[in-house]
């Protein structure tokens, strides 16, 4: 099923073949560079599972997105509960990663500010909220870009005390 389309994208159900090209995102350091650690093999297919049970559970998640030119998976933009202990949670997220041939071109943009839209319309969310470590300036960009205001920094904590990435920042916008 497409949930949202876009110009240039789908953001859609996830496949079998989504596996495949999602393992080798996720294995590429240079993508994961604001996460804690490229994921494994194995660690993918338990992302891609997560992701299809809250869909299953909740009616939305983190959408399959390909360019709509040649249907290529190119990574993922949607929601997800977080629940971690924050002041903020539990609260739904937007988020996103694309693979490094779909940066740079808007992509991130597009498709999160199509979901912001989506999650307010049709699945009738007041609040939603992304968070980044501090050091992520491009998130940043994409989360001013589609309208979410600046909140504060916290300290994630999940994220090791000696990481770089341990201090994020938070943004939020409500339903218009």
């Amino acid at each position: 099923m497409i949930y949202i389309e876009t110009e240039r994208l789908q953001l859609r159900d996830w496949k079998e073949s989504d596996l495949e090209p999602f393992r080798r995102m996720n294995a590429d350091e240079e993508v994961m560079t604001y996460f804690p650690a490229s994921l494994t093999s194995e660690e993918t297919k338990a992302f891609y599972k997560a992701i299809i049970s809250e869909f299953e559970e909740c009616g939305f998640g983190l959408y399959a997105v390909e360019e709509k030119t040649n249907k290529e998976f190119i990574g993922l933009i949607g929601f997800h509960r977080a629940t971690f202990d924050a002041d903020f949670t539990p609260c739904i997220e937007i988020g996103w990663r694309l693979k490094k041939e779909a940066w740079g071109k808007g992509y991130a943009t597009e498709g999160a500010a199509a979901c912001l839209e989506y999650g307010f319309t049709e699945l009738n969310f007041n609040d939603i909220y992304s968070f980044t470590a501090d050091i992520n300036q491009p998130s940043k960009k994409v989360m001013k870009k589609i309208g979410m205001d600046f909140v504060g920094e916290f300290y994630h904590p999940k994220v090791k005390e000696d990481s770089a990435l341990k201090k994020h920042v938070l943004f939020h916008i409500n339903r218009k």
